[in-house]
């Protein structure tokens, strides 16, 4: 009893889900122009090991979900083992977070505090659609970049233009993926009254939705590294997009044919493809830069 206990703990942390979001740490860690090489690897572990881990916890806490959930097709039933795991972890993070510097800390706590607010069922900014995407487009892109960035070149102050234009690409890549992953649990969401930006979207206006986005993502990112006089990087990003493309356009045709094509499995491919494939890129940035 105790085994399926932690098994269900340790699934719901969902680790490998917590890696898909590296690319945004990755981009701040190649455009930082001075690397403190300590508080660099704090920042990784803090973020990916304990703050991301944390964050996921905690929504699988409160959403208490009977279908299938991010990278798991049949989710074990929560315990209150999760949400004191999750708390843990949170904590931890944030103390570790101190060795880094006090503005890291409070830009994780600032990030822990709207994770609590997007599940938690007193507060849910999940249930409405334009406020939780915000939420997850400007605090896990833009403002992730920024924190990574801050702490791993030990300065907070005076962004310039091109951090903010990077951060702005990061929120374009997050934002856009949202609302496809919430596009197969339409009647799980509907149940508990959490209208997301899927439901509120329908299933092709989601698809439309994401990629608007994403070309607004890829034409920032084009601007970028024209500003940097360096537009092989953004060749090379082009290029490695053709495969998240590809199957996006295969599976929004898909959709239209037949709405059961909205499911896990096709989501998760979709999730797998974008996401190896920009922890692809953004690892070869690091050694090029």
């Amino acid at each position: 009893m105790k085994s399926e206990r932690l098994k269900s703990v340790f699934l719901h942390l969902r680790l490998p889900f917590s890696l898909l979001l590296l690319p945004v740490y990755l981009f701040a860690l190649s455009a930082a122009p001075n690397v403190n090489n300590t508080h660099a690897l704090l920042v990784f572990v803090i973020l990916h090991f304990f703050i991301y881990p944390a964050s996921n916890g905690y929504n699988s806490y409160f959403d208490k979900d009977e279908d299938s959930i991010a990278l798991i097709k049949n989710p074990p039933k929560v315990n209150y083992s999760l949400y004191i795991t999750s708390i843990c972890l949170e904590w931890i993070g944030a103390s570790l977070a101190l060795l880094v510097s006090i503005q890291f800390c409070i830009g994780v706590i600032i990030f822990n505090s709207l994770s609590k607010a997007y599940s938690h069922s007193s507060v849910r900014l999940k249930k409405y659609p334009i406020i939780s995407f915000l939420v997850v487009f400007i605090f896990q892109g833009g403002f992730i970049f920024l924190l990574c960035y801050g702490a791993i070149s030990n300065s907070f102050f005076g962004f310039k233009a091109d951090e903010y234009l990077a951060a702005s690409i990061c929120s374009c890549l997050i934002g856009a993926s949202y609302p496809i992953t919430q596009i197969y649990q339409h009647q799980e969401d509907g149940k508990r009254g959490d209208k997301t930006l899927s439901i509120l979207l329908g299933y092709k206006g989601s698809f439309i939705f994401s990629g608007i986005v994403f070309f607004i993502g890829l034409s920032l990112m084009f601007l970028y590294w024209q500003l940097q006089n360096d537009l092989i990087n953004f060749y090379v990003f082009a290029i490695m997009g053709i495969p998240i493309l590809t199957y996006f356009i295969w599976w929004f045709y898909k959709v239209i044919k037949d709405i059961k094509h909205a499911n896990f499995r096709n989501t998760m491919r979709m999730t797998m493809i974008s996401g190896l494939t920009m922890l692809i890129y953004f690892t070869w940035l690091v050694f090029v830069s």
